[in-house]
């Protein structure tokens, strides 16, 4: 009975400093993640500069990066997130969140200035090197998702724990400004420091600035590392997985100073109890691949899973697309030097930051704990799909044309803030809240896997296929594709898609307790073959017991000794 009471008197804590310092600390990962994400693209442009210099047939036009090369570095680090996400799922569940989460952040601290060096200066050691390090900062970045929400989810109360969760994953919003903001000082000072050289003339101080860029995304992690390794193990995982109440009440109490373990009632404990019938397999009997897990979490799982993908495809995509927006609003590269054109490229992703994605992430945290995480999901979707369908509508007719149109600009950054208020948020927050203790972080791993491998379909494919059918449109180093409209035709269905998948399999765990979800959903699975069971029971002369009399036999065989469980 300990066990509940622990975790009952957590899911009725206070909002407390710790819960917010908890905020600071898990979303640094996530911070880097968007950080390393967005200055790629500016960085890019630097090192297309540098190491791809203009022939002399290509009639004043500046070094540009190839598209392989860049899909080659952007891809590589979401493969990383992909292994990271499994690898540090399984090694959340199975070593501890706490044991893992110190070294998942030294990885990203290290990849990141590891991606700086990159070792050497000629083009070809350069790039392996930095795609090298790319994948080992993804795995990283990979690792931080199951981790960070699974700690977030097991410390915070039932009431805010989905704002929790999401001030948590809206770090990226601060990371994304970050990246912005350090671009542009860089640029800004070795554009000064070069003497504002011409706009085909690419000083070598320039192989210096994109690993300055790269590299700064290592502060903000490394500040936090010494915090990051005084977290205690949750109180979920040693009760629950590891079986020691004690520790577990020890540990919770030297960060939550006001746990009142007495002020919870025996009603209380036994409300919290999974109503488990007798016949379904004990937690410890039933593994992530046998047909029980499959029947009471598969469908969440699925869930989960589908909809992350479907969501990054767009998001993803639309993170790309930024350049056939931006283009018209700056002076032509031909024009500009290369820090003025990092520039110009990060001041548009800062101004998109500030807009709509940041308060996208602030709308998330205020309305999901009021409308609910799978409300907010639907409607996400739908205004991305709206949105996305504005924009790809009259695209061919109107918008390619008058691209400076306000309107164009507004319709994009919406996209950005529906995502953010919807899907992107709540796919980061579902799967930390439906599976057990002990598979909590696989799951999410999972789950954050495939949004990673619609993140790939979202940068590779659709990175390519949106190029204009005409190839005297087609941007350098490009194959002519299926056209912007079509492309975003087929994003805003993807959207709709998305909505279908949450509204059959995503079910609503606001307002719960993270055992309250497990229990439901699986005896929901469990009553479709009640009927059967009964009958089994009934030729064995045996009959269920009630929920009631489940609880009075728990409480009745469990040894209770409240003086050892005070904090």
């Amino acid at each position: 009975m300990a066990p509940i009471r622990v975790l009952t008197a957590l899911d009725h804590a206070r909002t407390q400093y710790y819960h917010f310092k908890a905020i600071i600390i898990a979303g640094m990962g996530l911070f880097t993640d968007s950080y390393d994400l967005f200055c790629i693209v500016p960085v890019m442009k630097i090192i297309g500069r540098v190491y791809y210099p203009p022939s002399t047939g290509d009639d004043g036009r500046p070094g540009v990066t190839p598209p392989a090369v860049v899909s080659a570095i952007v891809s590589i680090a979401l493969l990383g997130a992909v292994f990271g996400n499994l690898l540090f799922g399984v090694l959340g569940d199975r070593v501890g969140r706490g044991r893992v989460y110190g070294s998942c952040l030294l990885l990203l601290v290290c990849s990141s200035v590891g991606s700086g060096f990159s070792i050497c200066r000629t083009r070809g050691c350069a790039l392996t090197s930095l795609c090298l390090f790319r994948f080992l900062l993804g795995v990283g970045v990979g690792g931080d998702y199951p981790l960070s929400a699974t700690i977030m989810s097991e410390f915070a109360n039932k009431r805010t724990r989905g704002a929790f969760i999401a001030a948590v994953f809206s770090m990226q919003g601060f990371g994304i400004l970050a990246s912005s903001g350090v671009t542009m000082v860089v640029a800004a000072a070795f554009d000064r420091f070069t003497g504002h050289p011409a706009p085909l003339d690419t000083p070598e101080a320039a192989d210096i600035a994109w690993r300055v860029i790269l590299m700064a995304g290592a502060v903000p992690a490394g500040l936090t590392f010494y915090w990051r390794m005084a977290m205690p193990e949750t109180a979920r995982f040693t009760a629950l997985v590891q079986h020691d109440v004690l520790k577990a009440t020890n540990d919770i109490g030297r960060v939550l100073t006001d746990l009142d373990l007495n002020g919870i009632d025996d009603d209380e404990d036994a409300a919290a109890i999974p109503r488990t019938p007798p016949w379904a397999p004990p937690a410890s009997q039933y593994g992530l691949f046998s047909l029980a897990f499959l029947r009471r979490h598969g469908r969440d799982l699925l869930g989960c899973a589908s909809a992350w993908f479907l969501l990054d495809i767009p998001y993803y995509s639309s993170t790309l697309f930024q350049s056939q927006i931006y283009r018209p609003w700056f002076p032509p590269a031909s024009h500009q030097n290369v820090f003025r054109e990092a520039y110009d490229v990060a001041r548009f992703q800062a101004i998109i930051a500030v807009a709509s994605t940041i308060p996208g992430y602030f709308a998330a945290v205020l309305l999901i704990d009021r409308a609910g995480r799978r409300r907010l999901q639907m409607a996400g979707f739908f205004l991305m799909a709206a949105f996305l369908f504005a924009l790809a509508g009259p695209y061919d007719h109107y918008w390619r044309g008058n691209a400076k149109n306000a309107w164009y600009i507004v319709l994009y950054a919406l996209t950005f803030f529906s995502a953010n208020l919807g899907p992107n948020t709540t796919t980061f927050i579902l799967p930390a809240e439906l599976f057990p203790a002990r598979l909590r972080s696989t799951c999410h791993g999972i789950s954050a896997a495939a949004g990673k491998a619609g993140a790939l379909v979202g940068t590779v494919g659709f990175l390519w296929a949106s190029q204009a059918q005409d190839r005297g449109e087609v941007q350098a180093g490009y194959e002519p594709g299926i056209g912007m409209m079509n492309a975003l035709i087929i994003l805003g269905a993807i959207c709709l898609i998305g909505l279908a998948v949450t509204y059959l399999f995503t079910p609503e765990t606001m307002g719960r307790s993270l055992e309250e979800n497990e229990g439901e959903r699986g005896d929901q699975d469990l009553q479709d073959a009640d009927g059967g069971m009964t009958m089994r029971l009934q030729e064995l002369n045996l009959t269920p017991k009630s929920p009631a009399s489940l609880v009075s036999s728990h409480v009745s065989t469990s040894p209770i000794h409240p003086h050892r469980f005070s904090v």
